[in-house]
């Protein structure tokens, strides 16, 4: 392998990434974009969740547990009515998601150690959330209802009761539950899988187009030697949209990062190269860069973003699905970026999952240069 030849391929490319300043734009702003986009708009956290209130007790004690819900920053209390029909039309335009509805003998029962009874009617519609919302409403109620026996105890006997078991909760990691820090860090591994799919991708397929590729073919460059040519010149834009992308998650949106740094930037690196060398094998394959980038977009937003663990838990997915899930490279990166991240975890947990990436790229990358080596037909 020569490294001057190696080396003018590079700057070939080099070349046609600056005279194309539309695509050199998009590349780099695309990354923030996404970024701004999906961190901002994206969220998995439920709260301010509209709810209704029927109250047919309207004591102070009832008072005061809608007072908790209206407290709560899981609820947004959108009103009182006076019957179950305008709950109903609430849900049926999306005004509400919750009723709470307070029955008569609530107070009555409360006070004298009786179970008091709640009625929560949830909009089933999107049913992830309408269990969220449930458990918030529970937890709620029951932690009044706790409240208030405890107060009549004392009042009674001038002691509580202790509570057998007191539970303690203490998150570990992404101690305040934001789903932002969840979701920004798989964010940039799927920055990277869609970004470096869609450069390389077109740059064979653009050589045959534009009749170039016969030139190529007859000069001494080996097909090595012109797939590292054509990826370093990627491999360089794609380290400057990864920079953009740990300055935005990091910078504007303050993901804690608690790992390694060499570590991270490493996996990074290692990933980015098979992300360009699938796309190098795709453009190979192809003779039009209108189908090299319609297979790029098919083989690596779809699985990168539905197959990785970005946002869908694969544990709940069919096994036919976690099956193919085994072979999306984006998987293995975004366990690596999230421990790192959130976690702070090192190699020696993370070992299997950067072997496999090694393997993924050197593979790919052989791939892409025996298709290199088909001659013009």
């Amino acid at each position: 392998m020569s490294l001057r030849r190696t080396r003018a391929i590079a700057r070939k490319e080099f070349l046609h990434i600056l005279r194309d300043a539309r695509s050199l734009i998009a590349a780099i702003a695309q990354p923030v974009l996404m970024l701004l986009l999906f961190g901002y708009a994206l969220s998995l956290d439920v709260d301010r969740i509209p709810t209704v209130i029927y109250d047919l007790d309207r004591t102070p004690l009832s008072g005061a547990l809608i007072k908790d819900f209206r407290g709560s920053r899981y609820f947004e209390v959108m009103g009182e009515v006076r019957g179950y029909a305008p709950i109903e039309r609430d849900m049926e335009s999306r005004r509400a998601l919750l009723g709470v509805v307070i029955p008569a003998d609530y107070s009555k029962n409360l006070a004298a150690g009786r179970t008091a009874q709640v009625q929560l009617l949830l909009d089933g519609s999107d049913s992830n959330t309408a269990s969220i919302a449930k458990g918030y409403a529970e937890g709620l109620i029951q932690t009044y209802a706790d409240q208030q026996r405890r107060q009549a105890q004392i009042q009674r006997t001038g002691s509580a009761l202790a509570a057998p078991v007191e539970a303690q909760v203490r998150v570990w990691y992404n101690t305040n539950l934001v789903s932002r820090d969840y979701i920004v860090p798989g964010l940039i591994a799927v920055i990277l899988m869609i970004i470096a799919g869609m450069l390389t991708s077109l740059t064979i397929a653009r050589e045959w187009e534009n009749g170039t590729m016969e030139q190529l073919l007859s000069t001494p460059v080996r097909p090595m030697e012109m797939a590292l040519g054509k990826l370093s010149a990627y491999f360089v834009l794609g380290l400057v949209d990864m920079a953009i992308a740990l300055i935005v998650g990091l910078g504007v949106f303050h993901v804690p990062m608690k790992g390694n740094w060499p570590l991270l930037l490493t996996a990074s690196a290692v990933f980015l190269f098979g992300a360009l060398a699938w796309g190098l094998f795709i453009s190979a394959g192809n003779r039009t860069q209108l189908a090299a980038y319609q297979l790029s977009t098919l083989t690596s937003f779809l699985p990168a973003f539905l197959l990785s663990g970005f946002i869908y838990s694969l544990s709940n997915m069919p096994y036919v699905i976690q099956f193919f899930a085994l072979f999306v490279p984006a998987r293995y990166f975004i366990n690596m970026v999230k421990g790192i991240f959130l976690k702070g975890v090192g190699l020696e947990l993370l070992w299997f999952d950067f072997l496999l990436l090694v393997a993924y790229g050197a593979a790919i990358f052989y791939f892409a240069t025996r298709k290199l080596r088909q001659k013009v037909a």
